[in-house]
Parts: structure tokens; C-alpha cells; sequence
């Protein structure tokens, strides 16, 4: 896979108003023709000055293997680039951003794309996983080159007698109700505790736990236990906890680590 590492690697050739000349950091050209375009390498010369003689080039690949996108596109968001150029038409493509600037991907690899598995629950709002989409649209996690698996489980299809809290607009919850004793409650440790503290014994318990579920690695997992956040492993899988109402500075932070240290741990 040929994937600049930034757009100020890549120029775009149209008219030469200087010449067989090139800006000293590009090392590829957007180089337009009359039937298309064409993707070359080139190395400048060394020495003074921002535009530079060219010692060498070489074509990369012609107008038929090339494929301009047609939408502008968030150029940071490199995971979301390698994702649509693995589904373009043809083996190159040319992404326009949304301030003009211009960059390709030849031969896109989907190996080169880390899958992060998210856990959360829902309702009401499942804040982290929605928290990630947003985030991932604004291209804050493009150098990371991930993409991401929603695990968002439906806490309504354990048809427990109790629920949490009236926030995920549930009619009988153990912040609201008086309970008889032997209800099935939909909950976690923090559950537990509340209804021990309350009635002084166990009640049947459906986990519900976003870390408690994880199945798969790389992950990142919410959870009310402030105890419980970071990297860490769970069921034999790595990957970090986030408390249930981190910041999305803090979602971001958690995730840069969780990647870090798992590519270079």
C-alpha cells in the first residue's frame, strides 16, 4: 500500500509555470492529463531553495488504474480514506479535502486497518459508543488507522422485572420502586451493592456490564466503576475501561494509550 504520510508529500501537477520544477518536500504528483490522471513518484534535487530540479521519477500508476473520489473528504481521517479506497473501482485513488488540498492511496491493504471492538449499552444514549462516532467523523483518531466494531447491547431484550434508573425511560427501576424481593434485576456489581444496602440480600442478577462482556481484543469498554478504568485485560482480552461519564478528551486519551501500547507494549 502507497499511503503519503500527508498531503505536503503530495503535489498536484497541471501547468508548469516554473518549469520541470517541484516543491522541495513533494515526493508524489497528482499529474493531470487529458484522459485522466496519473500518479508519479519523484525524488527533487538536493540543495537551496524551495523548488528544486527533479533527479528521478517514476509512474505509479496510469490514468486507467486511477480513481478520483468524488466528494470532498477530511484528509486526517486516514482510516476512514483506506476504507473508501478499498472500495473504489479501481487500484488508486485521489481524495480531495475539504480545504483543496489533495492526497492518494495506491493498493490499499485492509490488514493495515486495526479493528477496535467497542462495548456499551443501551438505553438510554450509549455514551461511549456514541461519543467514538462523532469523534471519528472529526478525523481526531485518523493516525491511529483503526476502524471500529460496535458491541451496543440492548438491556430491553433481558426482559428483567427491574431495570437501573429512569433514564433509559424504563417503568420499574430500583432508583424509583419499591421492589418485593425476588425480582430479576438488569444490572451490575454497583447493582448489587445499591439493592444488598437497600434490602439487605441478593437479588437475581442479569449482568449487564459493558467490560463484563467483552469477547474480543483490542477493545475499549464503559464502566461505572471509577476502580476499574484503563488498560488492562478482561476474559483474557486487552484492552482499556473508560468510566461511564468520561469526557471525550478523556475517550481520546484512553484510546491513544490503549493503541499505544498495544502496537509498541
Amino acid at each position: 500500500m502507497i499511503f503519503p504520510p500527508h498531503c505536503k508529500c503530495v503535489g498536484y501537477a497541471g501547468n508548469k509555470p516554473v518549469g520541470d520544477r517541484v516543491y522541495f518536500l513533494s515526493r508524489y504528483l497528482i499529474h493531470e492529463l487529458s484522459k485522466g490522471y496519473e500518479i508519479l513518484e519523484v525524488e527533487p534535487e538536493d540543495g537551496p531553495g524551495l523548488m528544486r530540479e527533479i533527479r528521478s521519477v517514476a509512474c505509479i500508476a496510469g490514468p486507467d488504474e486511477v480513481f478520483l473520489y468524488p466528494e470532498p473528504v477530511v484528509l486526517h481521517n486516514r482510516g476512514d480514506l483506506i476504507q473508501k479506497a478499498l472500495e473504489s473501482p479501481k487500484r488508486c485513488t485521489i481524495f480531495t479535502g475539504i480545504d483543496e488540498h489533495m492526497i492518494f492511496i495506491c493498493d490499499p491493504d485492509p490488514a493495515s486497518l486495526l479493528m477496535v471492538h467497542i462495548y456499551d449499552v443501551t438505553p438510554p444514549r450509549p455514551h461511549l459508543a456514541g461519543t467514538l462516532e462523532i469523534l471519528e467523523k472529526t478525523g481526531l483518531f485518523g493516525e491511529l488507522e483503526i476502524r471500529f466494531c460496535y458491541h451496543v447491547n440492548d438491556i430491553r431484550e433481558t426482559k428483567a422485572d427491574a431495570y437501573p434508573c429512569k433514564a433509559g425511560g424504563f417503568s420499574r427501576t430500583i432508583d424509583s420502586d419499591k421492589l418485593m424481593g425476588d425480582e430479576q434485576v438488569a444490572g451490575c456489581m454497583t447493582a448489587r451493592q445499591v439493592l444488598k444496602d437497600c434490602y439487605g440480600h441478593d437479588f437475581p442478577l442479569i449482568d449487564i456490564c459493558p467490560a463484563n462482556a467483552v469477547r474480543e481484543e483490542p477493545f475499549i469498554a464503559r464502566c461505572c466503576r471509577a476502580e476499574r478504568s484503563g488498560v488492562q485485560t478482561i476474559n483474557g482480552k486487552k484492552g482499556v475501561v473508560v468510566h461511564w461519564g468520561s469526557s471525550p478528551k478523556q475517550i481520546t486519551d484512553a484510546l491513544y494509550a490503549l493503541i499505544n501500547e498495544w502496537r509498541n507494549g
